[in-house]
This record gives structure tokens, C-alpha cells and sequence, in this order.
């Protein structure tokens, strides 16, 4: 089963990390996409803009309106994402729980529709 492992964390955190922090950082990221790799489970994944860079589009009375950043105010913004293949929820929840900002963001663990 394939699920999408969403990373939310507050983008303004990265913008007060030293040079060493962030190179610490990346390294972590590596290591754990090497991970996914060595398991099997990788199938993509990619960090985002951030939310400056975002445009939200809406479709209303036949007319489309765009507007800059996310549609919602919030704490913690979608970052990145990874795309597993796993066996089970379980596993997908392992692989969630060593993404490098789980633990001062959050991981959402959504299953992939099959169509």
C-alpha cells in the first residue's frame, strides 16, 4: 500500500538556523532517505517552497481567483513529502515517526487511492 507521509513544521524555524544546524539538518534527511531506500519503501519524495512561493486557486461563479500563500492561516506549513510503499499503516507509521521534523513538527500519514 502506498501512503503519502505529509511534513508540516513552522517554516520560520529554518530561518534561525545557523549554517551548522541546517547543514545538520540536511544530513539527517539524507540519512533517512537512504533509509527508505535500504527498507524498499521509497517511492519519491521532495521538500516545498516555502509558503511565499505558494499560490491558492479557486474556482467561483465560473471565474478563477488566485491568491498568494496557503488558503489557511496556520502554526505549521506543508514543507515536503515523502511517498512510501509499505505493507501496512504500521509501517508507514515507523517510516513517519524518523522523518527528521517529526520531532519538533508534525507528520500527517495519509493512504494513496488507488485509481
Amino acid at each position: 500500500m502506498q501512503y503519502m507521509l505529509l511534513i508540516y513544521a513552522d517554516e520560520s524555524a529554518g530561518a534561525s538556523m545557523t549554517p551548522e544546524e541546517g547543514a545538520k539538518l540536511l544530513q539527517e534527511y539524507t540519512d533517512y532517505s537512504q533509509w527508505l531506500v535500504d527498507k524498499g519503501w521509497m517511492r519519491g519524495g521532495e521538500p516545498l517552497h516555502d509558503t511565499p512561493h505558494a499560490t491558492t486557486v479557486r474556482v467561483r461563479n465560473g471565474e478563477t481567483v488566485t491568491t498568494d500563500g496557503p488558503f489557511a492561516e496556520t502554526k505549521e506549513q506543508l514543507g515536503g513529502y515523502y511517498i512510501v510503499d509499505c505493507e501496512n499503516l504500521d509501517q508507514a507509521i515507523e517510516a513517519a515517526s524518523k522523518i527528521p521534523s517529526a520531532v519538533h513538527g508534525s507528520i500527517e500519514v495519509r493512504p494513496i487511492a488507488e485509481m
